[in-house]
């Protein structure tokens, strides 16, 4: 039998390949705990599920203390939703040229990221996280609306919108379909083509484009 520590250190060593050596600014140490972290979580969700796990198991798991996960995370469920959906910041996908195929980029990161470990992790993490939603709307949400506010952005450089449209509005329309298809219907290959074009083509309406909240 596999000890369970062997097991995360192949996933840190796949996860630092998957996502490079060093942090940004280079901190090579960080950055391995922070992939030991990763795989730790993401071992223990598939083992004991959401409400069984605990940052005094992370920290056995990773090899490490548990300061070193209070330096990073405040709770649990910062914990959990960085290991498995995303981190603080979302990365912008590349220009793919038309904001009907920009959308479709980021319906396919949401759809990644809600899938795997996430699936299991995410009915229990949103139940606790409705404790205190603000703290995990600055520290999550924001990174995400800042991604689409980027890709809408590139939709009015290229004239395909007046202006950027509310992207509250814009994030519920497309996080709203995966969440129903995955989390209630439990289906598999959500029609991701079909939600992009509608989105696209509902914000080109007249009047469906206003200004983005906090957008002045």
């Amino acid at each position: 039998m596999i000890h369970p520590a062997t097991i995360t250190e192949r996933l840190v060593s796949e996860l630092m390949v998957l996502y490079g050596g060093t942090m940004a600014g280079g901190r090579p140490r960080e950055s391995r705990v922070d992939h030991a972290l990763t795989a730790a979580t993401r071992e223990l969700l598939a083992e004991t599920g959401y409400a069984k796990l605990t940052v005094d198991a992370v920290a056995a798991r990773a090899g490490v203390g548990k300061a070193a996960i209070y330096r990073r995370f405040a709770t649990k469920q910062e914990l959990v939703f960085s290991a498995v959906v995303h981190g603080v910041s979302v990365e912008v996908p590349p220009d793919a040229g038309s904001l009907e195929a920009d959308l479709l980029a980021v319906l396919r990161d949401i759809v990644t990221s809600l899938s795997g470990p996430a699936l299991t992790a995410i009915p229990g993490l949103l139940a606790d996280v409705s404790v205190d939603p603000g703290r995990f709307e600055e520290i999550f949400i924001a990174g995400e609306q800042a991604c689409l506010r980027a890709v809408l952005g590139r939709a009015v450089s290229r004239g395909e919108l007046p202006e950027v449209p509310d992207v509250d509005v814009v994030h519920a329309l497309l996080l709203g379909p995966v969440f129903v298809w995955l989390f209630l219907l439990r289906r598999e290959e959500p029609p991701v083509e079909l939600w992009a074009s509608f989105v696209a083509s509902s914000l080109r309406l007249p009047g469906n484009s206003g200004p983005s909240v906090g957008s002045a």
